[in-house]
């Protein structure tokens, strides 16, 4: 069975791990731009902002991109006080401008003041050795995206737009983003312009419809949608493809929407 199942899901992933998926997808907004830096914020927030229907999530994208002068990573590196008045009428879901405007703050000081070449860093700097996976790194991420010594007064409200494993969240959103800049772009879907971390060290994107197609498989069992749910799953994928286990997200998350599996 476990053949039959691998073989299955490597021909699913890699029917739906073509150019023809990025339309329609958030991952669509990131594929706009071709500079390294650009393709690192235009992808974070469409990832941070991947919940609700498609077509709204690319539609705020597309108008925060706009805002920003389709030019994302110079908009960082030089915006000042004038230039967030746009900015003022931006929400999406509960995302408010309250919450973009602190994200704006910490990728200029990441960029910016701290002088990093690439949204990379802010990661794997908290990974430990020997890390089997980014557990570490999205924890630190999560503790520096709100670090009181930088961030004196930051929104308490804009928390809830960063998850963390700390607090059990299956960290869907975030674990997308990292497979969209981490995983090879031999297939022309994901990026693959971070190399410090591993393909075998993401965590698959968990979300209702995946989900539902691996308790099918029986690849999750945990009922919970949470982060040991994640990492179950990603185990257990990793037992069908050691060194890329999330390419199986396409399978799974193809035969849950598009296919109504």
């Amino acid at each position: 069975m476990k053949k039959e199942l691998t073989n299955f899901l490597n021909a699913k992933a890699a029917q739906y791990e073509q150019p023809a998926f990025i339309k329609g997808d958030p991952v669509s907004i990131p594929h706009r731009f071709t500079k390294k830096q650009d393709i690192e914020i235009a992808g974070f927030f469409a990832a941070i902002l991947a919940w609700g229907n498609r077509k709204s999530i690319i539609g705020s994208c597309e108008r925060l991109m706009l805002w920003m002068g389709n030019a994302p990573y110079d908009f960082i590196m030089n915006f000042e006080e004038d230039d967030l008045r746009p900015f003022m009428k931006f929400a999406h879901r509960t995302f408010n401008p309250t919450d973009l405007f602190h994200f704006f703050d910490y990728l200029q000081l990441h960029y910016k003041f701290f002088a990093e070449e690439s949204l990379e860093t802010a990661f794997t700097k908290h990974l430990q050795p020997g890390d089997e996976n980014i557990e570490n790194a999205l924890i630190g991420f999560h503790n520096s995206f709100f670090d009181q010594k930088y961030f004196v007064e930051y929104p308490n409200r804009t928390r809830k737009h960063i998850a963390t494993p700390a607090k059990k969240s299956a960290c869907k959103r975030l674990n997308m983003y990292l497979r969209w800049m981490v995983r090879s772009n031999a297939k022309g879907v994901d990026f693959g312009v971070w190399n410090q971390i591993k393909p075998s060290q993401l965590v698959c994107p968990l979300d209702l419809h995946v989900a539902r197609v691996a308790r099918y498989f029986k690849l999750l069992g945990r009922p919970n949608n949470d982060w040991l749910a994640a990492t179950e799953l990603t185990n257990n994928l990793k037992k069908l493809d050691t060194n890329d286990p999330v390419k199986y997200d396409f399978a799974l998350f193809g035969l849950g929407v598009i296919e109504k599996f």
